[in-house]
């Protein structure tokens, strides 16, 4: 969504479909790790909530940032596109 804040703000949230508590923990901390190296490129004044889906539990950091890089590319929510 659209904000008049000055910055990113994001939520992260992931449900039982995810799995147990250790795996729903994992899939938020992969998620605030990949969009945390995406801030300084995504669009200010965005409001963004991520919603992990039961393939993260298994997925790596470098899987889940290409996976919000494709999604935030898509959303057309990036400034600046650097490929690693």
């Amino acid at each position: 969504m659209k904000s008049d804040q000055l910055g990113v703000r994001v939520g992260v949230s992931a449900g039982l479909a995810v799995g147990n508590a250790v795996k729903r923990n994992r899939a938020k901390r992969l998620l605030r790790a990949a969009m945390n190296e995406l801030l300084g490129q995504t669009a200010v004044g965005s409001d963004l909530l991520l919603i992990a889906r039961s393939p993260l539990s298994d997925a790596d950091l470098l899987q889940t940032r290409a996976a919000l890089t494709n999604l935030l590319k898509r959303a057309g929510l990036l400034t600046q596109i650097h490929d690693a």
